[in-house]
């Protein structure tokens, strides 16, 4: 995913989550002067590496309380001399000046955010508790600054650019969905909802953070861990020691309700109490049960959208999406939920039958499904999930085969680097070249889970793209893949492939941005638009030419066999019934949350839940969501409320541009710079609905998706 959670200011107008007011006369218009003793301090000045890449080896978190406090004074500052301005509104004295404003805020605030989602520390997390609520007042003060609005209002769009009249719709339409035509009774309601929802929501980042470390699972005999290899118990044996139970195994949970282990697990009683441990992280009446906290940002949500004049927080979170209403999301995912259903029914009834014929004598559930689906893909397609793993070494499927797609499509090479600081010892970091030998971005990965990381994965910019500000692309890809033992290689399942190939489609949406102006580049685009990018590129990790290229065993350095590559292409809509139904159950429940439009429609976290998936028909019990509410922390946490049906949005956009890539000769270069002009060097400057088309020729179908995933023919 697209990280667009933490950072409420990277640019002047980057998002629009929050907004309050101010007295024109409590700030002092001219730019304050900074304290000697800030001198030393990384975030006051531009990086001297190069694109201006982060110094982390002088960063320390010490630094980030002073920075801030500048930032902010200096950032409020600018502000009121823009809007004060006497002379006559422009476009160059008003605008653009807010694109450039907030130098040492941006800074600071994109590294920690970072920080606190990939390497956190106890310190971090008081300070993201203590200055979210402040960062939210702070946005308010751009927000809902009176005469900042009207002085964006007064400009006019002729004599402009296409991207410079993009940037002033984008303005307008941004400040009047945060509020700025409010009357000053509500703005003040505002200004504390937004404080409150900030501290919320970070409250629920650090709690979910914890219950996701205490989650673990110990077992004490290595009998108990039987279908795992020898590597993977080395692993789980490591990870104990280090969690100071040495000795035992440790069984750490990854971010979504299945666990990738219990495809693998054959203790029927430990599948159990992994899933069982996964679901209710979150729930257990300590201090990291998130239920409660959930129930606040729910009913705040929900006042603020009514604050804002709308019916319910959906309603006003998807004004400037492409879908750009709920009921046209719902639209969406209801006709992909039904032969989902229908066929994870089937599925289930497969698994079901080979349970009885091995004389199982129970009833399958969640935690049996992927152990059991395993079976079923042996025997339906002779494919064993153990054949494929020794083919996917990560940094092989890293170099020879994401790089490597990106080289044959794009012209892209990528060199390491090494003399580039780092904010921990597992992260690389790379340079990246065009076709024509210029450097363009530099890109820095990292591969492996922690207790100080988040769970899931998802893509970063610690520089972003602008003509204006002189600035080049520096990203991070973040991952949680188990570390292997020491000098064991790091053995990863297709799946895992998909993740890293989708990731990295993030990523060069971000390293290919070609916009002047910051709040329009790259990937600050719709959610249901940003993920269309990186899951298209999923689509090479099976292509023929790139697999060949990366698919090689790690032992004998031969590629994958042919035979292999069939029955992994034959059983790519295996399962597809059970993933989809994941899917779309949890994005119809993230919708059901922020559709609620009178607080006594609220009911207990849990209850919620199960009224939600029986009113859209999930009634399969073996079939649970992907994220369970307590920790669906995308949407609580990670910047898509009403949001997660973007996955779904931007897969019919993929499915359907895929086809046509196929169509019109598939891996290469003149399709690859087809798709770099029309849709990853456009970023926000251009009309997204257009750009498709300009791609496609045509509108969005929803038939190429269902037939990727096996439901229609």
């Amino acid at each position: 995913m697209k990280n667009i959670s933490s950072v409420l200011l990277i640019s002047a107008l980057a998002f629009n989550q929050s907004c309050t007011t101010m007295k024109q006369t409590d700030i002092q218009q001219e730019l304050p002067a900074p304290d000697p003793s800030l001198s030393s301090n990384p975030f006051m000045k531009k990086s001297k590496l190069q694109y201006e890449a982060p110094e982390f080896d002088k960063i320390k978190n010490e630094h980030f309380k002073p920075a801030f406090e500048y930032g902010l004074k200096q950032h409020e500052a600018e502000i009121i001399k823009i809007a004060n301005n006497p002379a006559a509104p422009t476009f160059e004295n008003t605008i653009v000046a807010l694109e450039k404003s907030g130098e040492v805020l941006r800074r600071a605030q994109i590294v920690f955010s970072n920080l606190t989602s990939a390497n956190t520390n106890p310190t971090l997390q008081a300070l993201d508790e203590e200055y979210a609520p402040i960062f939210a007042a702070h946005s308010d003060k751009l927000y809902l600054n009176e005469n900042l609005y009207k002085r964006i209002q007064s400009i006019k769009e002729d004599g402009l650019d296409s991207e410079s009249k993009r940037l002033v719709q984008y303005y307008k339409q941004n400040f009047e969905i945060a509020g700025a035509n409010l009357s000053a009774a509500d703005k003040e309601k505002l200004k504390q909802l937004n404080q409150e929802l900030a501290s919320l929501s970070t409250q629920y980042s650090n709690k979910l953070l914890e219950a996701r470390k205490q989650g673990g699972v110990f077992f004490s005999d290595a009998k108990e861990l039987d279908g795992l290899s020898a590597d993977e118990i080395a692993a789980a044996a490591s990870d104990a020691k280090t969690a100071g139970q040495p000795g035992k195994y440790l069984l750490a949970l990854q971010n979504t309700t299945q666990q990738p282990l219990l495809q693998n697990l054959k203790n029927r009683a430990t599948r159990e109490k992994l899933f069982k441990a996964s679901w209710t992280r979150a729930e257990k009446g300590d201090a990291n049960d998130t239920r409660s906290t959930i129930e606040q940002l729910a009913k705040l949500r929900l006042k603020k959208a009514q604050i804002l004049g709308k019916k319910n927080f959906a309603e006003w979170k998807l004004q400037d999406q492409m879908a750009k209403t709920p009921e046209a999301a719902t639209k969406l995912m209801n006709q992909i939920a039904t032969p989902a259903v229908e066929t994870a029914g089937r599925e289930a009834k497969d698994i079901q039958d080979l349970i009885d014929q091995q004389k199982g004598g129970f009833k399958v559930e969640p935690w049996d499904w992927n152990f059991y689906a395993e079976q079923v893909r042996k025997a339906k397609f002779d494919l064993d999930e153990s054949q494929i793993k020794p083919y996917f070494e990560i940094t092989t499927v890293l170099e020879k085969g994401v790089f490597f797609a990106a080289e044959k499509f794009y012209g892209l090479t990528f060199k390491k680097r090494t003399d580039l600081p780092v904010y921990h010892p597992d992260v690389v970091t790379y340079e990246v070249f065009d076709h024509d030998g210029k450097s363009i971005a530099i890109y820095y990965l990292d591969f492996y889970t922690r207790d100080s990381k988040n769970g899931g994965a998802w893509m970063s910019n610690f520089v972003e793209q602008s003509y204006l500000l002189g600035t080049k692309p520096v990203i991070v890809n973040c991952y949680n893949y188990q570390k292997p033992a020491p000098g064991k290689p790091s053995l990863i399942s297709y799946d895992d492939v998909s993740t890293i190939f989708h990731e990295f489609g993030h990523s060069i949406h971000g390293m290919f941005a070609s916009q002047k102006y910051p709040s329009l580049s790259g990937t600050n685009v719709p959610r249901d638009f940003v993920e269309f990018p990186s899951q298209i590129n999923e689509h090479w990790a099976l292509d023929p030419v790139v697999l060949k290229n990366y698919a090689v065993h790690y032992e004998t350095k031969q590629p994958i066999p042919q035979a292999l590559v069939d029955k992994i292409k034959k059983a790519s809509t295996f399962n597809q019934g059970y993933m989809t139904t994941e899917l779309v159950s949890a994005a119809e429940l993230d919708m059901d949350w922020h559709t609620v439009s009178n607080d006594s429609q609220f009911i207990p976290v849990l209850d919620f839940e199960k009224q939600s998936l029986a009113s859209h028909g999930f009634n399969l019990a073996t079939v649970p969501p992907r994220y369970h509410t307590p920790y669906f922390a995308h949407i609580w946490g990670g910047g898509y409320s009403a949001g997660y049906y973007a996955y779904l949005w931007s897969e019919t956009l993929d499915n359907d541009a895929w086809e046509w890539i196929s169509k019109n000769g598939g891996l290469t270069r003149e399709n690859g710079d087809r798709f770099r002009k029309y849709i990853l060097s456009v970023g926000n400057s251009v009309d997204l609905n257009q750009a498709f088309r300009d791609f496609t020729g045509h509108d969005p179908d929803i038939k190429p998706l269902l037939r990727n995933r096996g439901f229609i023919k």
